[in-house]
């Protein structure tokens, strides 16, 4: 078993050819009423699948946060044929997987095997999202699981301040905004058998679900498996129509203290009220790229390598694949530099924001990202997984082929435009999270 396993992660890693364009070698079709898009790539023996479909928290209901997530918890814990147990040997006697997770907008699956393995991935992934047993027992296990991994999270000084950014940024409704760890815990505990299996029954089928297949695929047969393991599958409901976030009445700086850490974790930012693909959203990209992308942005040339203030540092557009998203800034301090870091910040923010970037800083940042795009392709679950992204944001499978033209054409006044468009320092939330100095914890 050691050794397929082994063997499996070596061939995941191969290189496919993607030197040309890569929508004319897809196939795409509707099969049982699922939207499938497949690649035959260069790699031998190994094919991944991915899907989603919307059944996220988006559609939770409205007493209970965490009900779309809980199904997502339960597809890989047995059905109506199989145990729990029988379907993990299955999968571990031909070194194949399948993971199923759920989020705020949209359920998914990521699954790998060998080429010989694909029709019985398929009818695994067929039985597992259209008959899961729900059992008792396993419902009460993954509550415990659910509520244990919540807490453990609290502990976590990065994860609160990015949670606590949420509800600062986002209007009450809006499914980017986070229900407290505290509400999500309660509303575990609260779930019942019955909620999770109507949600199941409302928002799974095969309407609005993608399925994406790449590697070693003979397409026929693919389509084939996928149409008898998936026939006679009905239901499924569309996305949901989010609008934009409204203004918040937050308070623009928060302390969620945390005792006897040994740093401090920052969130600085704002909503943006841009979706991925959205005019402006890739000249926005690009200038935070150069702002805080890794060793090469900005705010770690001068925040921690010049002034040695901070463990790590950047910036990034988040949350927008499925709604408008936010902007934000994260860094870790220690206490005892944690005012000097965030004056650091402000100081590298209010240049960029004021300044711009520049045109050698532009073209050396285009060529980081066409280039970064391209070995995110050059795998087979890279591959995979950018075509159900492209999916995901709206977009057609063409998509991968019109990116680097895209980042390419932006010119210098586009991008150093889109900062003060769409963002506004005067505006933007800090959230602290951590063994703040001088702060005191919260009264319970």
């Amino acid at each position: 078993m050691k050794r397929l396993f082994y063997l499996f992660t070596a061939l995941g890693t191969i290189v496919t050819a993607t030197h040309g364009q890569i929508a004319p070698g897809t196939v795409r079709t509707k099969i049982a009423g699922i939207d499938v898009i497949a690649y035959k790539s260069g790699v031998k023996d190994v094919v991944y699948l991915r899907g989603t479909l919307p059944a996220g928290d988006a559609k939770d209901p409205a007493d209970n946060p965490v009900i779309a997530s809980l199904v997502g918890g339960m597809l890989d814990r047995g059905t109506t044929k199989h145990t729990k147990d029988q379907i993990t040997e299955m999968l571990e006697s031909v070194g194949a997987s399948i993971d199923f997770s759920a989020g705020d907008n949209a359920a998914e699956f990521n699954a790998r095997c060998l080429a010989k393995d694909v029709p019985l991935i398929v009818s695994l992934l067929a039985e597992q999202l259209r008959s899961p047993a729900f059992t008792a027992e396993e419902f009460d296990r993954l509550k415990q699981q659910t509520v244990g991994g919540l807490k453990r999270a609290q502990e976590s000084t990065d994860f609160r301040a990015t949670d606590a950014f949420t509800r600062a940024v986002y209007s009450s409704g809006h499914p980017n905004r986070q229900a407290s760890p505290d509400e999500k815990i309660a509303a575990v505990q609260a779930a019942t058998l019955d909620q999770v299996k109507a949600f199941h029954a409302k928002h799974y089928g095969p309407a609005y679900f993608t399925i994406v297949a790449a590697g070693d695929l003979d397409i026929p047969a693919l389509q084939a498996e996928l149409g008898k393991s998936f026939a006679g599958w009905t239901g499924g409901t569309p996305p949901v129509a989010t609008p934009k976030s409204a203004p918040t009445d937050a308070a623009k700086e928060q302390t969620v203290f945390m005792a006897d850490k040994t740093s401090v974790s920052i969130t600085y930012g704002q909503a943006t009220g841009l979706h991925y693909g959205d005019p402006d959203y890739f000249a926005l990209r690009t200038a935070t790229a150069i702002l805080g992308s890794g060793f090469t942005g900005r705010l770690m040339g001068n925040v921690r390598d010049k002034e040695g203030l901070t463990y790590g540092i950047g910036s990034s557009l988040k949350n927008d694949a499925f709604t408008d998203g936010d902007w934000s800034i994260t860094a870790t301090f220690a206490p005892a530099l944690l005012d000097k870091g965030i004056a650091s910040t402000k100081r590298q923010l209010g240049l960029w924001y004021n300044d711009g970037v520049t045109a050698d800083e532009l073209d050396r940042r285009k060529d980081n990202l066409v280039g970064s795009f391209k070995v995110g392709l050059a795998t087979t679950n890279g591959l995979a997984q950018s075509l159900l992204l492209a999916v995901q944001r709206g977009k057609d499978v063409s998509w991968l082929d019109q990116y680097p033209d895209v980042i390419r054409s932006l010119t210098l006044p586009q991008v150093n435009g889109a900062i003060k468009k769409h963002l506004n320092p005067d505006q933007m939330y800090l959230i602290k999270a951590g063994t703040v100095p001088g702060a005191l914890p919260a009264a319970k």
